[in-house]
């Protein structure tokens, strides 16, 4: 019998797999922090013999090269990956023994790059789940713009193809096990639910239903914004990463804080939205440790920038401190646990901002001048916003703050966590704010104009 762990990396909404028999498995696409492979593997009693990557990714640092060092198993790399590290070339059709009557074999799909490669799982010649990596996706595939603009036409008919020789290879009940697709901006949608195999895509999902031109047309029409942060982690995994280092940080006091603060490094706070509103130290920004911290925090921060962290518990700063490590944010230059007031000296206060809803938002005199900012990205707007509201993306905001016209801002997002990471960004820099933390759903019932149609330039 095989076994199929699936390792979740719920903040930057992939997936890795640890998948074998009674002696030795194979890791798929693992994270940076290989501690929790190497858990997985000593859970089952197996060996790891292969470390396998779908294609060089562009959304996380690998921790495959680490792994593959640790355990002495076989990196397998696609062989047209440019890579500047010893690895095992793997080739359309190559197979590997993985267990007895297991074997790995590679199916070139190419689309989300162009040297993709997929990895279905036989036992005893049968194939039982194919690892489609940011290839056939759930509902979806991935995108095909990461690499080079002028290759993205061409990557998107790839994607089609590649789907549909998967569908035409496996057998419907073959599970479908993709990398990409829970939140990962690497999807070109979000995950239509949480399994499924080859006879469920072919029922739904758009490759596999629409012709290429109509899929293609639809595919590019529909692709968003690439955080910033992704230009730094293919060249990052083609290099060949370093080990992570989870070793806690120096440990910061108020009278550091306050001089890192003054040199123009990032002070990140990640406690809550709420508890960051009610009190924090000024010229901190607020990134909530259980939402997205990672995807956010280096989409937004100037690449290298020294990075310090404030929590609420030494738990709450390591787990943050690992999700930064994935995207090549190694060592924090400083961090503190504790209170807010902990953090400044005794001749400071703290600042604070008021929360709203849409509600609120909705009661005020319609004849005092106040700003509404939508941070939400562009296709997200395109859906509907609220009249006369000006629409900056929360990735463009820290560059672009000079075009809000003075008064107090009133700032919303979808629901409220980037909302909490723009109305941190707008205190630091002397603005008054006040974070709308509601679901976008409730502007319109609270009797606020909306527009729809095409989106503005407002």
């Amino acid at each position: 019998m095989f076994f199929i762990d699936t390792l979740e990396l719920e903040g930057l909404g992939n997936r890795s797999y640890l998948a074998g028999g009674a002696h030795t498995a194979v890791a798929v696409d693992p994270p940076r922090d290989v501690d929790q492979v190497l858990a997985a593997a000593a859970r089952r009693g197996v060996r790891i013999s292969h470390v396998v990557e779908t294609h060089v990714h562009n959304d996380y640092v690998t921790g495959g090269l680490d792994l593959a060092r640790l355990t002495g198993a076989a990196y397998l790399v696609p062989a047209a990956a440019r890579v500047s590290f010893d690895r095992t070339p793997v080739h359309d059709g190559d197979t590997f023994a993985v267990d007895d009557g297991l074997t790995l074999r590679a199916l070139a799909t190419p689309g989300h790059t162009p040297h993709h490669t997929s990895y279905v799982l036989e036992e005893w010649g049968s194939a039982v789940a194919a690892f489609t990596g940011g290839s056939l996706l759930i509902g979806t595939v991935g995108r095909p713009d990461l690499v080079e603009p002028r290759l993205t036409e061409e990557l998107a008919r790839a994607q089609h193809a590649s789907a549909r020789r998967l569908a035409a290879e496996l057998p419907d009940e073959t599970q479908v096990l993709p990398t990409h697709g829970f939140g990962s901006f690497c999807s070109s949608a979000q995950a239509d639910g949480d399994a499924t195999t080859i006879g469920k895509e072919k029922a739904g999902n758009d490759a596999l239903v629409q012709d290429v031109d109509s899929f293609v047309s639809a595919l590019l029409a529909g692709l968003d914004d690439v955080p910033a942060y992704y230009a730094h982690m293919g060249p990052a995994n083609a290099a060949g990463p370093a080990p992570v280092d989870l070793t806690a940080p120096p440990v910061a006091d108020a009278a550091d804080i306050a001089a890192r603060l003054a040199a123009g490094e990032w002070v990140v706070d990640l406690r809550t939205r709420i508890a960051f509103a009610r009190g924090h130290v000024a010229g901190s920004f607020n990134f909530e440790a259980d939402g997205k911290v990672a995807t956010y925090l280096a989409w937004l921060i100037p690449w290298g920038k020294p990075v310090t962290l404030l929590a609420e518990s030494p738990e709450q700063l390591a787990k943050a401190q690992r999700e930064l490590a994935r995207v090549g944010i190694d060592r924090p230059a400083a961090a503190a646990t504790g209170e807010p007031a902990e953090w400044i000296s005794a001749n400071e206060e703290l600042r604070s901002f008021p929360r709203a809803t849409f509600a609120d938002l909705a009661a005020l005199d319609p004849y005092e001048y106040r700003i509404v900012l939508d941070v939400r990205r562009d296709s997200e707007r395109a859906d509907g916003w609220i009249k006369d509201s000006v629409h900056i993306p929360i990735h463009q905001l820290h560059r672009r703050q000079h075009e809000l016209l003075a008064g107090v801002v009133w700032v919303h997002c979808a629901g409220g966590m980037r909302a909490g990471i723009a109305a941190s960004l707008l205190d630091a820099a002397g603005r008054d704010v006040v974070a709308v933390d509601d679901s976008f759903d409730a502007a319109r019932s609270a009797g606020l104009p909306m527009v729809t149609g095409p989106r503005s330039d407002s």
